[in-house]
């Protein structure tokens, strides 16, 4: 992403810059507005980027996994410098509606209704996407996942989960070099397609879908609850804290920070394989269940999540 008023280029991968756009929002709520609509226009335009890209053939001398992630890398960036100069005109338009919707709310409002236009807004780009042609080597829908053939039988709690959280997966995806539709398929694991989230006494979200603990590190408000924990191969039920969150944004960005910045998931960074990740993260211990890497690459490579990344 880059900051064209201050004159600052930044990495599109670069993940304080949702914190300082935030910030922005709070201290002058007109300018960070409209960095958020040039955002915006970015993410479009990187989609329509990829959605090229995955219609054409490919299978290159130099085409490999790594080579893919660092194109996607690089035409993040460009969209991001691309979006600077409004070719598509979103970017104002999108200003203009965050405006009447914030005024004369604080930039704490301001940040809340970004994060539902972001959701809403991206969401029906996807859905308004072309289906890839049959046969076509190497033809993608914009989630990166095989289009699947007919999305008649999808479950309507699963496609309202992914239109929920896709958003904040693509940030987390952006940190991560995993793929956002993995990180969907875990949260979705973790909280059974947002129908078990942990919530507090009173009933309020955690909007915690990662079942992230709240260890002696955590300083933010946390959740005591009832959980599962595996004990030389057994179920047993124990009590642990877990961390609260003020939205799902916020989730995927400790989420994302927490694979990144722990040495002990560095086998998990750039992860291409959905399989493989999944092995990774029981691996690294991040579950006790010995199944944890079994069921998180069924929901992975399952029907249910292609096709509600298709609809």
């Amino acid at each position: 992403m880059k900051s064209t008023e201050l004159g600052v280029q930044r990495l599109a991968i670069d993940p304080a810059a949702a914190v300082d756009l935030r910030a922005k929002l709070r201290q002058d709520p007109q300018t960070g507005v409209k960095q958020a609509a040039q955002q915006f226009e970015g993410m479009l335009l990187n989609l329509m980027l990829k959605s090229m890209r995955d219609a054409s053939s490919g299978g290159g001398l130099l085409d490999s996994e790594q080579s893919r992630f660092f194109t996607a890398i690089g035409d993040q960036q460009l969209a991001q410098g691309l979006a600077a100069q409004a070719p598509l005109g979103f970017a104002g338009l999108i200003e203009k509606q965050l405006s009447r919707q914030m005024s004369p709310a604080t930039g704490d409002t301001a940040s809340s209704t970004i994060d539902a236009l972001q959701q809403s807004l991206l969401s029906q780009y996807l859905r308004r996407l072309p289906a890839a042609t049959p046969g076509t080597a190497g033809a993608q829908r914009a989630t990166g996942v095989p289009a699947a053939a007919s999305t008649a039988g999808t479950s309507p709690g699963a496609r309202g989960f992914v239109d929920r959280v896709w958003p904040h997966a693509t940030e987390a995806a952006a940190v991560t070099g995993v793929p956002a539709h993995f990180l969907v398929a875990h949260s979705a694991l973790e909280s059974g397609w947002g129908k078990h989230e942990i919530r507090a006494a009173d009933g309020s979200p955690s909007f915690n879908l990662f079942g992230v603990k709240a260890g002696r590190s955590w300083s933010g408000p946390s959740v005591e609850v009832q959980t599962t924990e595996f004990v030389n191969g057994e179920a047993r039920p124990v009590r642990a804290r877990f961390r609260v969150y003020a939205s799902y944004s916020e989730a995927f960005r400790d989420y994302g920070t927490l694979l990144s910045k722990n040495p002990r998931f560095s086998g998990i960074i750039g992860q291409q394989d959905g399989t493989q990740f999944a092995r990774s993260l029981q691996q690294a211990g991040y579950a006790t269940d010995p199944m944890y890497a079994d069921k998180l690459a069924r929901i992975i490579n399952g029907k249910a999540l292609r096709q509600a990344l298709a609809a």
